[in-house]
């Protein structure tokens, strides 16, 4: 005796349904793979164990975006992996195996390691939308920029450190013209040597003299600076603002040990 064969329905609502599974997981597999754009592929922590390559996993990670650039126009860029700092020289493992927490061997603050660290962005001053020139300026070079009448003038009034020593003497501020706000608060040292510090790292008294206590006046004296006197670059910004905050964990050994 023969058994009749099962009919298959595909009406619209089954075939809407399918077209449905099929496109969610294509949306699964994309949003996957554009996931490894950071961090991807992923490079062993311990390269003398031949075992652990370098890992793409499933899916592969895509291929570099070109993006087109507002300034200069017509310029593209792709994006890519950059060639990054070798800190092995400045951070060692605290156990032989990968994941584990790397300690600073020297000054951490100066080797840009650990919350001291900063990204290699390009050494190019960021520039603004409407002029293409550089956004973040001192003061003396932003025509019609002023402090407000209300705000304590910071220029030449000193600023005092962490341990209470005198670093310097404010003799300017950087202004974003882009923002409209202040950015750094521009200190010269007893040496002539100028240092720019962040400022939301500062604070005021009403007379205007600015406290930092994210470093000391020796570790003040030491922080990086800009090359040109009136302009600074991505880059620059990043190790400079990466000097003073990693100041909040290795400025003074009590910094960096537990609370309990």
């Amino acid at each position: 005796m023969t058994t009749p064969a099962t009919p298959v329905f595909l009406d619209a609502a089954a075939i809407s349904l399918y077209i449905f599974f099929a496109f969610f997981a294509g949306l699964i597999y994309y949003l996957t793979r554009e996931n490894k754009r950071e961090g991807y592929p992923m490079i062993n922590e311990l390269p003398d164990r031949p075992a652990f390559a370098t890992m793409h996993g499933f899916p592969e990670t895509p291929p570099p975006k070109v993006f087109r650039l507002h300034y200069p126009e017509g310029a593209t860029v792709v994006q890519g992996v950059r060639p990054e700092r070798d800190v092995s020289a400045q951070l060692i493992p605290e156990a032989p195996y990968p994941g584990t927490a790397f300690v600073p061997t020297g000054d951490a603050m100066k080797d840009g390691v650990g919350p001291a660290a900063y990204a290699d962005r390009a050494d190019e001053p960021d520039l603004a939308f409407d002029d293409h020139k550089p956004k973040i300026v001192p003061l003396r070079a932003a025509p019609g920029w002023h402090i407000a009448h209300e705000d304590p003038d910071p220029r030449g009034r000193p600023v005092i450190t962490l341990d209470g020593e005198v670093a310097g003497t404010t003799v300017d501020v950087w202004v974003d013209r882009s923002e409209y706000i202040l950015r750094y608060l521009e200190t010269e040292l007893s040496n002539g040597r100028r240092v720019l510090v962040p400022m939301f790292l500062c604070t005021f008294t009403d007379d205007g003299t600015a406290r930092v206590i994210s470093v000391t006046a020796a570790q003040f004296a030491a922080a990086p600076s800009v090359a040109q006197p009136e302009q600074i670059t991505l880059l620059e910004e990043d190790r400079i603002s990466a000097y003073f905050g990693g100041g909040h964990f290795y400025a003074t050994p009590e910094r960096s040990e537990p609370c309990l």
